[in-house]
């Protein structure tokens, strides 16, 4: 089922923050019992319990865990910290507003927390559509307040915000004027600003549902989920893309039976350490080595 309806290498490697100044800083201490060729479910317990969890996103030091669930007929963020010798239980991230869905958390390449809401954006109504939001660090443990990214947002809805290494912003929006009922979009950081979004064509979008797009750093790679493909086994399904020589996002392949199955595929993520690929599943966050993805796209 579609979640905005719910009220419910190519290098695989993630650009790390700019506020790391190294990437040797970046260390994640993952849960055993490591995944292999097959997907399990991440932090059972504590991150995929029972009811509806989605998203995966590390902070750019690996020592925080963000995603999202859905509580009360609504979506909210949560984090979950590495304490030493294990994952906290998830909390709240403090700019939570329990009066809106908050969703789809993604970290910038200068450290900015990304997501999209229904929240009001001159706080006068909830809005029936979702924008993208972000806000920056205020302290160790605290962000700003959110601000809108007006420059990118229309009045239909936007979702899942992925970045490259440049900065550049891919995302799923059901604006009008495109190949199906979402589709996937890029904009461009150009001196500082972004530029009009660009849809990504018709060998990624179709008539029906895209979005969840996850891009490689180099730009290189991109994983989505589509619904209701011929070559689909279930209600939506992983797809890939790769870049040819000449620029151009070449046609879109299913990810295969080892991932995706009869149900609901969406919200790939690739650990900044290249070295896990995240996906959700029906209810649960699941993950898996990086190395049978490669194996797949390589194929």
């Amino acid at each position: 089922m579609k979640r905005k309806a719910i009220l419910v290498p190519v290098s695989f490697a993630l650009v790390l923050s700019v506020l790391l100044n190294c990437k040797d800083k970046l260390r994640i201490t993952y849960p055993k019992p490591h995944p292999d060729s097959l997907p399990i479910k991440f932090l059972p317990g504590l991150v995929s319990v029972n009811g509806l969890d989605f998203n995966s996103a590390f902070s750019p030091d690996g020592q925080s865990f963000y995603f999202s669930r859905s509580v009360n007929g609504q979506w909210d963020i949560f984090v979950s910290a590495y304490e030493g010798q294990a994952w906290s239980k998830p909390i709240r991230v403090s700019f939570s507003d329990e009066r809106y869905s908050e969703a789809d958390p993604t970290f910038s390449p200068d450290g900015k927390l990304f997501f999209i809401s229904n929240r009001p954006r001159n706080n006068d109504i909830i809005r029936k559509d979702y924008d993208i939001w972000f806000v920056e660090p205020a302290d160790e443990k605290t962000w700003s307040n959110p601000q809108n990214l007006l420059s990118l947002n229309s009045d239909s809805s936007e979702y899942y915000i992925s970045f490259s290494d440049n900065g550049n912003l891919y995302f799923g929006s059901s604006r009008p004027g495109g190949f199906g009922q979402e589709d996937i979009y890029v904009s461009r950081l150009v001196d500082g600003a972004y530029t009009a979004p660009t849809n990504l064509g018709e060998n990624i979008n179709t008539p029906e549902s895209e979005h969840d797009p996850c891009v490689s750093h180099n730009e290189q790679l991109i994983v989505f989920k589509s619904e209701n493909r011929a070559d689909g086994f279930g209600q939506a399904d992983l797809y890939f893309s790769t870049i040819d020589k000449t620029n151009t996002w070449m046609p879109a392949k299913n990810l295969g039976a080892r991932i995706n199955t009869q149900g609901y595929e969406y919200c790939p993520y690739f650990s900044p350490d290249g070295k896990y690929f995240f996906f959700s599943s029906r209810s649960d966050i699941m993950w898996m080595d990086m190395r049978a993805v490669r194996s797949i796209v390589n194929h």
